[in-house]
């Protein structure tokens, strides 16, 4: 099917909107003819961005923190105020760290488990009705760290992992519903997720180590999640490190592990080496 027969008037939520992959697929949804819902916590943020989704008539912007469970009730809440019905959410908001566990002060890894995965719970939870009235889709964003953890990214693979666990289940309960639940996991994309990654005391480390040039556009990202929608996919590893790195944890997990911590200890002030 054609991408935009398919979005055409597809009401799509998508949070983690301003910015990074989630911007890029709403703006690629709107140029599909989507309604789309715009949530972030940058409001005023999300109203400059707008113009580039789609016609004000077509786009919802929504202040949403998704760790509030209130919010996220909320969002949907209007989004069926506005639209009348959810076809597709996106689950990307998100963020990441970079420290030793042994450094870290637990309140990072709290941060990080109740945006990622309680944040995907708590959208998922009210929009899941609609969902299931539309015969629509659930996306988690997670990551390649979901299937083959990074060191210095605990509460990073953990919450991706419990991502991936949670929407494998939620696939399973709903098989004679016509639910699509998609795990999809972009591999290093070029994004502002590094910048704001945080720190062993939760302060975010401001500089990225990564050539963000040299990775995947977001562009590119939301352009493969858009064909997965449309495949209804359950799962999607992106890039041939992606791909081959889930693939040789499954087969040759502790060959893996070795291979991972010498990539990482190559990272631009590596917390180990």
């Amino acid at each position: 099917m054609e991408l935009r027969q398919y979005f055409q008037d597809k009401v799509v939520i998508v949070t983690g909107a301003s910015s990074g992959i989630g911007l890029a697929s709403c703006r690629l949804f709107g140029s599909l003819g989507a309604k789309v819902v715009m949530a972030a916590r940058s409001y005023e943020k999300l109203l400059s961005l707008a113009p580039s989704v789609g016609p004000q008539v077509k786009v919802l912007c929504v202040k949403c923190d998704v760790s509030s469970e209130s919010d996220c009730k909320s969002l949907v809440e209007d989004a069926i105020d506005r639209f009348g019905r959810i076809d597709i959410l996106v689950n990307n908001a998100g963020l990441s760290m970079r420290a030793m566990f042994k450094d870290l002060d637990l309140k990072v890894i709290h941060s990080l488990m109740d945006v990622n995965f309680w944040g995907t719970v708590n959208c998922t939870k009210y929009a899941l009705p609609y969902l299931l009235q539309a015969r629509g889709q659930v996306v988690g964003v997670i990551s390649i760290a979901g299937y083959s953890a990074l060191p210095a990214r605990t509460g990073y693979s953990a919450s991706k992992y419990a991502i991936r666990g949670f929407l494998d289940t939620l696939r399973i309960e709903h098989m004679k519903d016509g639910l699509g639940v998609l795990v999809f996991a972009p591999g290093y994309t070029s994004s502002n997720v590094r910048n704001a990654a945080l720190t062993a005391d939760g302060s975010a480390q401001g500089e990225t180590p990564l050539d963000e040039d040299k990775l995947m556009s977001a562009e590119e990202c939301a352009l493969h999640l858009a064909r997965g929608l449309v495949q209804r996919k359950s799962e999607l590893i992106l890039t041939g490190l992606g791909k081959a790195t889930v693939w040789a944890h499954r087969l040759f997990p502790r060959f893996t592990d070795k291979l991972t911590y010498n990539y990482i200890a190559r990272e631009t002030d590596s917390p180990f080496k």
